[in-house]
């Protein structure tokens, strides 16, 4: 019996790790379960599962736009980044959250200007205020539009499909209703 929880404990381990292991430079699907088709993540050109710092479009349960930070910071995700978009530098408030993303960045104000950014621009310099002394970490916006696209596209509004022009709906037995 003790085998077996040990098993289960290093196949939830190896489960829990899988994401981390996603983290790549560049725009891509997010790693995490249940992500990959609602929310897009860019991160930093030096990315991997030790040190990375990404910032996360997703299409958020109420149909909202969220726009996230996922870093690896010792401090958490949460509070003050600075963020230098095409040569605009911004100071934005992030709130730290449960899920799999550190912190959303909760003005709709300044979530609309980063995700303006982030679909037009063609780089994001990015650190949290707190750590002054470190370095900023660039983010290519390559490919970003297509991504953020991509996974946005759960949140359009769904248009109810008219008859098309000309074409008069029938019943089954084709008479005119």
């Amino acid at each position: 019996m003790g085998f077996d929880r040990a098993k289960t404990a290093v196949m939830a381990l190896g489960l829990l790790a899988a994401p981390a292991q996603g983290i790549e430079p560049g725009w891509h699907y997010s790693p995490f379960p249940g992500e990959g088709d609602r929310a897009s993540m860019g991160c930093s050109r030096d990315a991997d599962a030790e040190a990375h710092a990404c910032l996360v479009v997703r299409c958020e349960d109420d149909f909202a736009v969220g726009v996230h930070v996922l870093s690896s910071r010792r401090g958490g995700d949460g509070g003050r980044w600075e963020i230098t978009a095409d040569r605009e530098t911004m100071v934005l408030a992030a709130v730290a959250e449960r899920g799999p993303y550190g912190a959303r960045f909760a003005g709709a104000d300044d979530a609309d200007w980063l995700l303006d950014r982030l679909r037009h621009g063609s780089y994001i310099y990015l650190r949290h205020e707190a750590d002054s002394d470190a370095p900023f970490a660039f983010i290519d916006l390559s490919g970003s539009f297509t991504a953020i696209a991509e996974a946005l596209y759960w949140c359009a509004p769904r248009a109810e499909r008219n008859a098309e022009p000309g074409i008069d709906p029938q019943d089954d037995n084709g008479d005119r209703q």
